[in-house]
């Protein structure tokens, strides 16, 4: 008769033979030490000695071992969990100062959750309820909350951080800039360099509009009237500069520069008027928002609105960090304020 092979004694052939996932105790058994000790090492590697943490680490790399983040989690009431929602990421405004939280964030020691909204609230508030119940630390949105956000975060502990905004009463805390203030100087800029006849390209969108309404305010405010508009889809891109553009076309009198939405619209804009055989800025003047890398190398350069995407990502890890530590917030609401890059297309 056939003799049934030896039992073996490494947690790792255990795993295997059981087709189990090993478990905290295989770690144990297998660095011989207690599991109180691998518990305590997995939360804090430096309260163990050198020695027993390289037997615990290597029985890890052994066992195969993925430590349950989530009991942890419970014990502590920290997920380590951070859930950033942005509306796109063709075309998206956003992409620079996502990249650099995440990259902080990663490197202190969080996990990152990425949600795309579009422009659906119905989307945001369904992302927004599946971050609460993975008990995020915190949410960060690029978007405006609806009363259901509201409702639904202030029944939590999790932080709601929305970026790129000022709402007179954030839902938790807001990192950002006044759209408003941006559209009255953009329109004072363009004043100060002699523009008489204004194009405004607008997406449909709270931020757009809220800059639209800036510039009206302050251009009229300047003596001179209304200027001519187009609108846009969210997201603005290079391929709606053809449409507006067959816009401008129509009209009795050519606007002399057209303020965009986005450096990509800018960018398509300024395209499309040099095939028509017009020289920017000579004949027609383009402007655009955002101060991507696109906007410094085009020929011609494209005069810019710039948002200090690094120091939004700064802010938003300070304040994870500070209500990871249970801290209050001095003040909901941080200015970083915005700048007006003046280059060749105006």
């Amino acid at each position: 008769m056939t003799k049934p092979p030896p039992a073996s004694s490494s947690a790792a052939e255990q795993g295997s033979s059981t087709n189990r996932p090993p478990t905290l105790t295989d770690v144990a058994r297998e660095a011989k030490v207690s599991s109180a000790t691998v518990s305590r090492f997995l939360n804090n590697p430096g309260v163990v000695a050198e020695e027993t943490g390289a037997r615990i680490r290597a029985a890890i790399e052994l066992t195969g071992y993925i430590p349950n983040a989530l009991a942890g989690d419970l014990a502590s009431s920290k997920s380590r969990m951070v859930a950033v929602l942005i509306p796109h990421l063709e075309h998206s405004l956003f992409n620079d100062m996502i990249e650099r939280m995440v990259g902080e964030m990663t490197a202190s020691g969080n996990n990152v959750m990425i949600g795309l909204t579009g422009t659906s609230r119905d989307r945001t508030d369904s992302l927004v309820r599946a971050a609460l119940a993975r008990r995020v630390d915190a949410i960060i949105s690029t978007g405006p909350a609806s009363e259901a956000v509201d409702s639904m975060v202030a029944r939590s502990r999790t932080l709601f951080i929305q970026v790129w905004e000022l709402p007179e009463e954030p839902v938790g805390i807001a990192i950002g800039f006044s759209h408003e203030d941006a559209g009255r100087d953009i329109a004072r800029f363009l004043a100060s360099r002699g523009y008489q006849r204004p194009h405004l390209v607008t997406a449909d969108s709270p931020r757009a509009q809220a800059r639209k309404q800036g510039f009206f305010t302050e251009w009229q405010a300047l003596g001179h009237a209304a200027p001519s508009e187009s609108i846009v889809d969210m997201p603005t891109r290079f391929g709606h500069a053809r449409r507006v553009f067959a816009d401008i076309r129509r009209m009795d009198e050519r606007p002399d520069v057209v303020v965009c939405g986005s450096d990509h619209l800018a960018q398509g804009l300024i395209v499309e008027a040099q095939a028509a055989g017009l020289r920017v800025p000579d004949d027609l003047g383009v402007l655009g928002f955002g101060n991507n890398a696109i906007s410094g190398e085009m020929r011609p350069t494209i005069t810019s609105v710039d948002v200090d995407g690094a120091r939004i990502a700064r802010e938003v890890m300070a304040a994870i960090a500070r209500h990871q530590e249970g801290k209050d917030f001095l003040s909901r609401k941080i200015d970083v304020g915005f700048r007006l890059i003046a280059r060749e297309s105006v």
